[in-house]
């Protein structure tokens, strides 16, 4: 995802990245438990019907906007993606809006070839699309989760990293305000599968990301988009990110 860059005036302090592919080890600073709340329910029947497979069991956390617009940021306000193009990446699939077109540079590509004994160059991104004039991006990102999280042990599931609250310092860059955050169990043949959910921004920029985890990688896809136009695209933005499926 494009790095998202807030700038203010010299008098102030600059405000957070937005960019969730760019972890931050700082946990947010705390807000009151009347304003964030982890509860758990047993269904999600607005999601059912738009994620692949359908079952699934989610735990879910709200923290209320001050903005008017704080209702529309839960994950059940999402749209149908089946009509969308689906892509499909290194172990993964994601749905893309019809107005994106991929903008994935020609050394993305090329990146993670290695030739004769030379070390690889990492992929920056594993997929990478926009709007046209480039204010609302839709990217997929691939990590190690021991680049994420020190461990001697390979992560299986998202929850290796933490619970949904814990992991939120991972995914969720410091100072920007959490709107939702939902941790979504999808049934698989051989079990569930966790997918954490969170939806944050601050006065200039939205974002929201979706993160699973797959044989020792973390796959994240994001989304981002000014604040002005997330009150007219969320939902398209937002159900772009849960269409993630691990293969």
């Amino acid at each position: 995802m494009a790095r998202i860059l807030s700038l203010s005036s010299q008098s102030h302090p600059p405000k957070p990245s937005l960019n969730p592919f760019n972890p931050i080890t700082n946990s947010l600073p705390e807000q009151p438990t009347s304003r964030r709340t982890f509860l758990s329910i047993s269904t999600l029947s607005s999601l059912t019907a738009f994620v692949q497979p359908p079952n699934l069991i989610a735990q879910t956390s709200n923290s209320s906007s001050p903005s008017s617009s704080s209702a529309k940021t839960i994950l059940s306000n999402l749209t149908s993606t089946k009509s969308w193009f689906q892509y499909f990446g290194d172990g993964f699939a994601i749905r893309v809006p019809p107005d994106f077109e991929d903008i994935m540079e020609p050394e993305d590509y090329n990146a993670g070839l290695s030739l004769y004994g030379d070390k690889a160059k990492p992929k920056t991104f594993a997929a990478r699309f926009s709007t046209p004039d480039g204010s609302e991006v839709l990217s997929v990102v691939i990590r190690p989760t021991n680049q994420l999280k020190i461990t001697f042990l390979e992560a299986k599931d998202v929850s290796d990293l933490g619970t949904l609250k814990e992991a939120k310092k991972i995914f969720v860059p410091g100072g920007t305000d959490l709107y939702s955050a939902r941790a979504i169990k999808i049934k698989e043949e051989e079990g569930y599968r966790t997918y954490y959910f969170y939806e944050f921004g601050n006065d200039d920029q939205h974002a929201a990301l979706v993160a699973s985890v797959n044989s020792g990688k973390a796959v994240i896809a994001g989304v981002s988009a000014p604040q002005s136009k997330w009150e007219n695209d969320g939902v398209k933005l937002r159900s772009a990110a849960v269409s993630l499926t691990i293969l």
